[in-house]
């Protein structure tokens, strides 16, 4: 765990709490510690320069300013272990169908500068790792965040081996969106039945028609009701429904899933309960099914 920057507007309590929550709620969990993503991987996705600055610890302030936090050494060392930890969860999702990582989904991150939270873009990061070394053909990234995956879109619009999907509140952050392979804009205010519907109306169309052999899933449990930043009006059942169908009907196709945290604010204490509420969903409905 990162000490907190000494300035900046994001808090990081969330992320130790998701971890607390995790190992309270009874559910047989294993954990992984993985290991700090190689710069050379960072490098093949992210502008050299910018990689540089971020390992010196020296990005400039109005990058910083972008990002939303000053990024210390020690924020060097976090980003680089969530990096690591979503290509981790990829192998391992592979082996058991569903993994997740309990940090990153970075999907603001752009190619010479981070944002939005977010200083490296692990979803862009792993899935070019993962085709680089052969372990996936084409990947889809489902991105069900509130706020849309403009980085992701940005960083991987030029490979036609990965497919970006956006379901976003369309008032939202960021106010220039990018463009995914799909973007769904979302009214203020849409509820669970509305909000399933247009789930259900476009990821079976996506999966069946990119037919990607591997899934990146951004669960950001900010569409919920209560998030400080949403906009959305998903309750707790509404998400976790969400959760299932996305696991549901990528394994229902036999395709591994890993999920990245991505976004949650408000009160950390139940946002983080959120966060563990939603990974648990998803591992018991993978449980329903074989391994790959």
């Amino acid at each position: 765990m990162a000490p907190h920057p000494e300035r900046g507007t994001f808090k990081f309590d969330k992320y130790y709490l998701v971890m607390e929550e995790l190992r309270s709620s009874g559910a047989a969990i294993t954990e992984h510690a993985p290991e700090p993503c190689p710069r050379a991987w960072l490098e093949a996705v992210h502008d050299p320069e910018y990689v540089d600055e971020v390992f010196r610890a020296d990005v400039p302030r109005e990058k910083e300013r972008r990002i939303g936090f000053p990024v210390t050494e020690a924020i060097r060392d976090r980003v680089r272990h969530t990096n690591g930890g979503t290509w981790l969860a990829a192998k391992l999702a592979m082996q058991h169908g569903y993994a997740a990582n309990s940090a990153a989904g970075s999907h603001h991150a752009l190619a010479e500068t981070g944002a939005g939270y977010c200083v490296f873009n692990d979803l862009a990061v792993a899935s070019n790792r993962l085709i680089t070394e052969g372990d996936a053909k084409r990947i889809a990234i489902i991105d069900l965040d509130v706020h849309q995956g403009d980085g992701t879109a940005s960083l991987t619009a030029t490979h036609e081996d990965i497919a970006t999907f956006s379901v976003h509140a369309e008032k939202n952050f960021p106010v220039r969106k990018a463009r995914s392979n799909v973007d769904l804009g979302l009214p203020d205010g849409t509820t669970d039945a509305v909000y399933m519907t247009v789930l259900e109306n476009h990821i079976p169309k996506l999966l069946d028609g990119f037919k990607p052999d591997f899934v990146f899933y951004q669960a950001g449990v900010d569409p919920h009701e209560d998030d400080k930043l949403g906009r959305l009006a998903l309750t707790d059942e509404g998400l976790l429904e969400r959760d299932r169908f996305v696991v549901r009907e990528a394994r229902t196709r036999g395709l591994a899933i890993a999920s990245a945290l991505g976004g949650g604010y408000g009160d950390a204490q139940q946002v983080a309960a959120r966060h563990a509420r939603s990974m648990v969903a998803m591992a018991e409905e993978n449980a329903k099914f074989r391994a790959p």
